[in-house]
């Protein structure tokens, strides 16, 4: 089957601008925080908190980037593929080498005293039911498992649902975007309550409406390419610069706030991303090349690994940059965001020769002509 290329260029662009989200946390941690952002965050300067808004506020489109591009390869499923062979495809490309990411990160940071023995037992007794202490980027795993369970039960209305249909879904989901918005300046709305979280809207949110967004930008979206520029690029102006102001205007220099209210506009199902996700999304659809060039190949077949791999690093370059050269936020970013990936990008690759190295960085294609193995 011939490939997707521009999907090849969405992963490595998506796969550094999760680099450079982690790379930007570590200039607003609170009190108690790891390398990263907690529960309570802090700018230290003016500095620190324009470059943070501008780095990491574009870059929230990264997730939901991948969840497009899940979906837009998947869904609907084959004719005739059974869920349960639908699961077994995906478990086997994707869970053995989460799970032994898993245990590396419960293990291996207790080797330079950023966990302590009981700390790393309580994170691998927790293995089959959430990530651990010091690998939050692993979240995501999650919310794709839960897509992935999902496809066999959406393909068949998929399969059959009109354009018409499927912008109504995607009109629903966009309304219920706006709910993080309602809430905080509105209060609880459409039947919520502290005993009822399920609104009107429940069952169009989430990371399902990319879903269905995908599957209609591949299957109904016919317009030009130049229509495809236009509107892709006004999207991507207005949701970066919704998504960056929305955190530079509460972020004030030396005051404590809390993570989750400092980024209420960095939530990935918010209006703001879905406009900065889709614009950007419509951009890479204009790329028309037959085959994708042969590094841009080879990072998107290792994406997967240097994703799992990345907190590793990210933290060794983020001391050097941050702490020991004492970069200004403007420079350290960019350059904590840049070794992580190169370097993930080197390990990912030899891994990829050794015997056995798809257990540990997931499933690759050396060839041009394959369909990306793991979203």
């Amino acid at each position: 089957m011939k490939r997707i290329v521009f999907l090849d260029y969405i992963r490595v662009f998506a796969c550094f601008l999760v680099m450079l989200v982690h790379a930007a946390e570590n200039f607003y941690p609170g009190p108690g925080a790891t390398d990263m952002a907690g529960p309570v965050a802090l700018l230290a300067s003016e500095h620190d908190r324009l470059w943070v808004s501008l780095y990491d506020g574009f870059s929230r489109m990264s997730v939901p980037l991948f969840m497009i591009v899940s979906a837009f390869l998947l869904v609907p499923m084959k004719e005739g593929q059974s869920a349960v062979e639908f699961y077994r495809r995906r478990a086997t490309r994707i869970l053995p080498p989460f799970l032994l990411f898993i245990i590396l990160y419960s293990t291996i940071p207790m080797f330079w005293n950023q966990i302590d023995a009981a700390t790393s037992m309580h994170d691998l007794s927790r293995t089959f039911l959430n990530f651990p202490t010091l690998a939050g980027h692993l979240w995501f795993m999650y919310p794709l498992i839960g897509l992935y369970l999902f496809i066999p039960m959406i393909s068949p209305w998929l399969a059959k649902a009109s354009a018409k249909d499927e912008r109504l879904f995607i009109w629903l989901f966009a309304i219920s975007t706006c709910m993080p918005y309602l809430n905080r300046f509105v209060g609880e709305v459409w039947g919520q309550c502290f005993w009822n979280e399920f609104h009107t809207f429940w069952y169009f949110s989430g990371y399902l409406g990319y879903l269905v967004l995908a599957h209609y930008i591949r299957v109904h979206l016919d317009w030009s390419v130049r229509k495809r520029l236009t509107i892709g690029s006004i999207l991507t102006v207005i949701g970066a610069i919704w998504t960056i102001l929305s955190f530079y205007i509460q972020a004030v220099p030396g005051q404590l706030i809390a993570t989750p209210t400092l980024e209420i506009g960095w939530s990935f199902c918010t209006i703001n991303c879905l406009m900065l996700t889709s614009g950007a999304f419509l951009l890479f659809t204009c790329i028309r090349k037959a085959e994708t060039p042969r590094i841009i190949l080879q990072i998107s077949n290792l994406s997967y690994g240097m994703y799992l791999m990345h907190i590793f690093w990210l933290g060794m370059w983020a001391g050097f940059f941050k702490d020991d050269m004492e970069l200004p936020a403007v420079a350290a970013i960019p350059a904590i965001a840049v070794c992580t990936f190169l370097c993930c990008w080197i390990t990912s690759l030899v891994i990829s020769y050794l015997p056995g190295g798809k257990w540990v960085i997931g499933f690759q294609s050396r060839t041009s002509s394959a369909i990306p193995t793991v979203a």
